[in-house]
This record gives C-alpha cells, sequence and structure tokens, in this order.
C-alpha cells in the first residue's frame, strides 16, 4: 500500500528510515549487449528466472543517495555522479553489464519526477532516499557472469536516522574471531555479499549494547578499517591555531564511501583542517590520539563514537575486553558537529555548494 502523506496527522520527520511504497520505481534491462530506454512500473514486485545468477552466485550490487527539496524550493541530489561512478566500478569487477553515467542520471531524474509529491518539504527533516539496485537476471547453472542484467531505481521519502540529526556518542565492538573483507576481496565495491557477512556478527553485538562493529584488517588484525556498514574516520585534538586533523584509513578492503570523501572535502577545503587517507594503527586509538572519532555514511551522514570495545583472543582462547572511551565518551565532539551542519546545510541550500554537489543545477520538476 502506497504511503498516505494527507492524512490530518502525518508528520514527514517521524518516517524513519524504512521502506515506504511511492507511485513507481523504474527499471531498466540489458539484453543483446545493450540497455533499454527504462520503463516506470507501479507493481512493486519483480518476476525474476529462478535461475538468475543474482540469486545462485550474488551478482548484485546497490547504491544509496539522497535528493532535497532545498532553501529555494528546487528539488537537487546529492553527488549522483559519484554514485554513477561507484556502480560502474562495481559492475567492472563482478563482471557486470554497467550503464552509463547519463542513463543513471536520466533514471534518478524520471523516478523523482514520477514521485515528485514524495519529496519532503524543505525543512522539515526528511528527505527523498534514492536507492538503486542492479542484478544478474540470466539463467545460469554453472558459476559465471551473465548476459542479461536489470537496473531498478525506486525512492522512499525518510527522516533522520536519529531525530534531531544526530545521535549521542554509541558504543562499537572490534568482536573476536570476526571479518569483514578478505585484503583483496570484494570489500571495495558496493554488493549485498559484503552486507550479509556482517549481519550475524552485527545482531550478536546489538544484543550486547553494541549499535555498530567496527572491524580490522582481517590479515594481521592491526589496522582500522571501517565500521560494517560505514566508513570510519577520527579527529585529533585542536592545535594552537584550532585546526584539527581528519584522518580516515587507506585500504583496498574498504567501500569509498561518497560520505567520507565529501567529510574530506569539507574538512580541508571549508573549515582549514589537515586531511590524511592513510593505515590507521588501532594503536593509535590506544594511545588516545583522537578525540573524535565517528562512522560516516549516506543514512545516517554522521554516527559519534564513545566507546570502542575490543576482544582480544587470549592464548588458552578465552576473550577479554580492552575498552576505550573517546573524548568523553558522552557528549558529541565540537568537530563532528561542525562537519555535520556544514554539510547538511550544503545539501539543504543553506549555504553555497562551493563544489557544485548539488544536481541538477536548475532541480528536478514533475513531468507533464
Amino acid at each position: 500500500m502506497k504511503l498516505d502523506i494527507n492524512t490530518p496527522d502525518f508528520k514527514w520527520n517521524e518516517l524513519g528510515f524504512k521502506y515506504h511504497q511511492t507511485n513507481c520505481h523504474i527499471i531498466y534491462k540489458y539484453k543483446d549487449g545493450k540497455w533499454d530506454d527504462g520503463e516506470l512500473v507501479e507493481e512493486p514486485f519483480l518476476k525474476i528466472h529462478i535461475a538468475a545468477t543474482a540469486l545462485h552466485y550474488g551478482q548484485t550490487g546497490f547504491e544509496g543517495l539522497k535528493a532535497f527539496r532545498m532553501k529555494d524550493g528546487k528539488i537537487r541530489v546529492f553527488r549522483p555522479q559519484a554514485n554513477a561512478e561507484r556502480i560502474i566500478s562495481t559492475c567492472e569487477y563482478t563482471m557486470m553489464a554497467a550503464p552509463t553515467v547519463e542513463m543513471f542520471l536520466d533514471g534518478v531524474r524520471r523516478v523523482i519526477a514520477a514521485n515528485i509529491e514524495y519529496v519532503p518539504p524543505y525543512g522539515s527533516g526528511a528527505s527523498l532516499y534514492i536507492r538503486p539496485v542492479f542484478f544478474g537476471t540470466e539463467a545460469r547453472v554453472g558459476v559465471s557472469s551473465a548476459e542479461e542484467y536489470a537496473l531498478i531505481i525506486f525512492v522512499d521519502p525518510v527522516s533522520d536516522y536519529y531525530k534531531g540529526g544526530m545521535s549521542n556518542p554509541v558504543k562499537s565492538l572490534i568482536m573476536a574471531n570476526t571479518d569483514r573483507a578478505a585484503p583483496y576481496g570484494t570489500g571495495h565495491v558496493k554488493i549485498g555479499g559484503n552486507y550479509v557477512a556482517t549481519v550475524r556478527a552485527s545482531h550478536l553485538a546489538k544484543k550486547r549494547g553494541y549499535p555498530i562493529l567496527l572491524f580490522l584488517d582481517s590479515a594481521s588484525k592491526t589496522y582500522i578499517e571501517e565500521f560494517a556498514t560505514s566508513n570510519f574516520f577520527a579527529l585529533t585534538p585542536t592545535d594552537s591555531n584550532g585546526k584539527r586533523h581528519y584522518i580516515t584509513p587507506d585500504s583496498h578492503s574498504i567501500l569509498h564511501s561518497i560520505t567520507n570523501m565529501s567529510l574530506e572535502k569539507v574538512a580541508k577545503d571549508i573549515l582549514g583542517w589537515e586531511v590524511e587517507r592513510r593505515k590507521i594503527p588501532f594503536k593509535e586509538v590506544e594511545e588516545g590520539k583522537f578525540n573524535e572519532i565517528a562512522a560516516c555514511g549516506t543514512a545516517v551522514v554522521i554516527t559519534p563514537i564513545g566507546e570502542i570495545d575490543h576482544e582480544i583472543v587470549k592464548e588458552d582462547g578465552s576473550i577479554v575486553i580492552n575498552k576505550h572511551i573517546i573524548g568523553d565518551g558522552k557528549t558529541v565532539g565540537s568537530g563532528l558537529l561542525k562537519l555535520q551542519k556544514t554539510l547538511i546545510d550544503i545539501q539543504n541550500g543553506e549555504r553555497e555548494d562551493p563544489f557544485q554537489w548539488m544536481w541538477p543545477s536548475n532541480g528536478i520538476e514533475a513531468e507533464n
């Protein structure tokens, strides 16, 4: 059933981050070496062959991005070109047919225009989440890439992941005997398999009071990689000039988060901080070199981390937990607040967009 936004008690800021049915989605199909022109479809169910490569061999990937009704009243999307480029990278690595950037942008524009009333109002604390998903549809029993694919783009109005825009600092766990991705595996591309690999561990961690898991590199267990569903970054204390260092891991095994890359630009070009993308030994957390740490991603933007608990396996097989408090463990740091406000202000049109991230410049309108 479609989301009814016309009820008297409807509140955009209480939508949460979950699926809501809208008017339609758009689907493109790839066959005989080419993509079709795409079709808007109302029915939110898909007919797929029982032997499709997506179902058996995980030949599937997805993306996540957002559209905003901005201060000037126009609807724009945050950095869709970057998502298109990441789709192409994922498709190339997993042997799937990739859409062009132009085709992807056309699909995003068409599906938003067809669901224009579901773009939340400016100032509502909500946005239109856009979920592209692409997968092999050809019937194959042997392990190989398909020659037929689908790209679906659907939209879903969502409110802030956390009411008020940012949570209080949360506890994170580095769980013993658990890995997210192999050193030279698929951790750097956005495929479904990277996420299901963390579902069980994340479930167990949440039952123990940890909302988010942090992973170290699977080879040496000494370098920070990323959280289960988002990138890691850390801030150093301010120096005598009020400047900081924004530090985030460099590894083949982590996804290149568009949110993280955007925060790096904000930190360097707007706030004037130093930015480092490098290997980060967990020892630097143990030594207290960072006074603010966060997870970042499209859904939440920034999740402050107040404590990282590290499970260590002893020689006798028992596990001990070393606790590391970040900052005071309870208060969101001023650096994270500046980063979050600056990025959200760009997305909402509250401040200048010096990087021309919001697309298209003239906005998206309903089609006649």
